[in-house]
């Protein structure tokens, strides 16, 4: 289980579950989900970044293996889905990429990862956790950086307009309503994508 960052760095692994493990569970029982579930990762809050468009600055995303939080994002469900949730999900589809792509630079840069160890577990753990950070050195020094990247500093006397909105369990209606202001931003003139259209 990995999380990456747009410069395909593992910025999280928890390694040693089992595969046939489903994401959403193996996921729920890392420290970093109990911490991000807690509030105790100083994540920034929510602010109107875009006039109109109350969007938090981080989330995670994930595919439909994941149960919808506040804080990770998946698709929505569904075949026969409006033109909102299916530029959503085409959206949500190319963010997704970056930890695809992240594995298969890790893999192909160690092509011993084509096949499997003959090691014990625990050694195998100790392996992939040297190969990630091997990789991450190598995005440093050699690898592609996204461009555009804008950092935001955030005000003290920023409002936190989600805290506003009622809480009901962990994803429900704030996650939804979250899920939600995503979509309406991709659709509208301000957060558009001239091709999106085009590939739903």
């Amino acid at each position: 289980m990995a999380i990456v960052d747009s410069d395909y760095k593992c910025i999280y692994v928890d390694i040693g579950a089992y595969g046939k493990d489903c994401d959403s569970g193996v996921f729920k029982e890392t420290v970093f989900w109990k911490l991000l579930e807690t509030n105790q990762l100083n994540i920034p809050h929510a602010e109107t970044v875009i006039t109109n468009y109350n969007l938090p600055y981080y989330v995670l995303v994930g595919d439909e293996a994941f149960a919808l939080s506040t804080n990770l994002l998946r698709p929505y469900g569904g075949k026969n889905l409006c033109i909102k949730k299916r530029v959503f999900n085409y959206r949500l589809t190319r963010l997704r990429r970056y930890v695809e792509y992240a594995f298969g630079i890790l893999a192909n840069k160690w092509r011993v990862l084509h096949r499997p160890l003959n090691v014990s577990k625990e050694f195998a753990k100790d392996i992939v956790k040297a190969w990630v950070i091997l990789h991450n050195v190598v995005r440093e020094r050699d690898g592609f950086h996204s461009e555009g990247k804008q950092i935001i500093h955030r005000g003290s006397h920023g409002l936190n307009d989600l805290e506003r909105i009622p809480i009901h369990g962990r994803g429900g209606t704030n996650a939804n309503y979250i899920r939600d202001s995503f979509a309406n931003y991709f659709i509208s003139p301000a957060g558009d994508l001239p091709w999106q259209l085009n590939k739903i």
